[in-house]
């Protein structure tokens, strides 16, 4: 076999500067139990970008060189390359799921039964032509689905089936969404919905209200408007939710959901006590699309937490039979439930254009870009 890869690389110098480049590499022959695969459509996810751009400033963004020799370079602020030092001068790939095509198999029964079929993988690099992985690390898209269907099967999907189900296991009844109307957000909906599952989605404007309204969702409230904390302490109280994902992370968003959650909790009959409910409230950081400080009050009674929620550790603490059925239910749904709407597709080198870089860095709601690398 002779493949070459290009491959995307997310480098921090030791003297404050972000490179992002373009390697070549061969693509060595798969072990007996490994599958080659030609890499479609993989998308950025805020998880990608906190390894691909991280810290830089991207006002200072500029590039050098062109085709496959394309360098774009940003200056990272002093202050962040404290928190950058177990990163220093290595050049690291990125991109943590994609889709594609395998186009080598190993010898194995299960690689060679993959060879020419359609896949999902998760694990890394995957801004790249190729990637090899394990057999039992892919998953093969169902028959009529497309690489970009598959591209975003893994982080999203799974993650929004982990909060529901961290909500079973933690003994909650209802859940809290922030940035609900994120492509995670679209796909939470459709589970609640079709399992029965009270959910108040926290949205920031009225398009992001309709994106919901228009998939069914029924409790939606917007931080936006000055009625913000008395809508969400009406749709807690209707719903009872005491769990909250937030994907903003910093700001007084979580504060504020931990007070409506108090006062809802307080508001029932014979719920007063002067140390305030005993019922526990838990928000979940899962994400950091605001940088600032996270705030918090006092007001929240004695039985809250607050704390940070990633997918991997949570898939580890379940085990790999429940895992299994997770992944088996974005295959069986995965253009209903788990469907992925993309606002451009873009090639690898388009992935290092400076105006591009500053628009998919927004993160913002409802727009989201796919690499497509065999472009």
């Amino acid at each position: 076999m002779a493949l070459e890869n290009l491959q995307l690389r997310s480098l921090i110098k030791k003297s404050g500067e972000l490179e992002l480049s373009l390697v070549k590499l061969p693509v060595a022959d798969p072990a007996p139990d490994e599958i080659v695969v030609r890499i479609e459509g993989t998308p950025i996810n805020p998880s990608d970008l906190g390894l691909l751009v991280g810290p830089a400033d991207v006002s200072t963004l500029k590039t050098s060189g062109s085709g496959d020799g394309l360098v774009t370079t940003a200056a990272v602020p002093e202050m962040a390359m404290r928190a950058m030092a177990a990163r220093v001068d290595q050049a690291m790939p990125v991109g943590n799921e994609g889709a594609g095509t395998v186009v080598a198999a190993g010898s194995s029964p299960e690689a060679q039964a993959l060879l020419g079929k359609l896949v999902a993988i998760l694990g890394g690099e995957m801004y790249a032509r190729y990637r090899t992985v394990k057999a039992k690390a892919a998953l093969p898209l169902p028959a009529g689905a497309t690489a970009a269907d598959g591209a975003s099967c893994f982080v999203n999907p799974l993650t929004a089936l982990a909060m529901v189900k961290t909500m079973q296991l933690e003994g909650h009844k209802a859940l809290v969404h922030t940035a609900a109307a994120s492509n995670l957000g679209q796909m939470l909906n459709k589970i609640c919905l079709k399992d029965g599952v009270n959910l108040v989605n926290i949205v920031r404007s009225d398009e992001q209200t309709k994106i919901l309204k228009d998939i069914g969702a029924k409790h939606i409230v917007d931080s936006s408007k000055p009625t913000f904390m008395e809508d969400l302490i009406g749709a807690l109280s209707a719903t009872g939710a005491t769990l909250a994902f937030d994907a903003i992370g910093g700001g007084k968003l979580a504060g504020q959901i931990l007070g409506a959650m108090e006062i809802s909790l307080n508001s029932r009959p014979g719920a007063y006590s002067r140390y305030g409910s005993a019922e526990h409230k838990q928000v979940y950081i899962y994400g950091r699309l605001s940088l600032e400080p996270t705030i918090l009050g006092a007001a929240y009674g004695m039985a809250w937490g607050v704390g940070g929620f990633l997918l991997t550790p949570f898939l580890q603490k379940v085990g790999n039979e429940e895992a299994g059925k997770m992944r088996a239910r974005v295959a069986a749904e995965l253009k209903t439930t788990f469907a992925s709407n993309y606002t451009q597709t873009i090639s690898l080198h388009q992935a290092l254009d400076v105006e591009t870089i500053r628009t998919y860095n927004k993160k913002s709601t409802g727009e989201k870009y796919l690499i497509n690398p065999s472009l």
